[in-house]
């Protein structure tokens, strides 16, 4: 005879995933309207919160997500922040002073420098962990 679960079906209509909580919802909320990009992120966002994960999907979307530096949404968000700022890239800050272009392309330099800063992903990679040791 199987071992019984002491914690219950996991897949019931009791153990449903719940609403967004404020904060989530509430940063999600903020960035309405801004640009067609950003409506598909928060869309991808939102139906990450919203689904139903087994362990397996958790760990490697905490993975993906922000714990595995170099390879994962905020380094690749660090990265989009870089070449935004950057007018070799963006032919929408051609035409400001090159001043402003170059103290706009060191900001985006070092947010994806900072972004990719492995203390940054140590927490979400020792959640992933946490999971996979399971």
């Amino acid at each position: 005879m199987p071992a019984r679960d002491p914690y219950g079906p996991v897949h019931t209509a009791g153990n449903a995933v719940p609403p967004l909580d404020t904060d989530l919802a509430g940063a999600l909320d903020d960035l309405d309207g801004i640009h067609p990009g950003i409506d598909l992120i928060r869309d991808g966002i939102r139906h990450l919160a919203l689904d139903r994960h087994t362990a397996d999907t958790t760990q490697t979307l905490l993975a993906a997500l922000a714990g595995s530096a170099g390879a994962d949404v905020i380094t690749a968000i660090g990265h989009l922040i870089a070449r935004l700022a950057d007018a070799d890239h963006n032919p929408a800050l051609r035409t400001l002073p090159f001043d402003v272009q170059k103290t706009a392309r060191r900001h985006g330099e070092q947010a994806a420098y900072h972004l990719n800063n492995p203390d940054l992903h140590q927490p979400a990679s020792e959640a992933s962990a946490a999971i996979t040791g399971t």
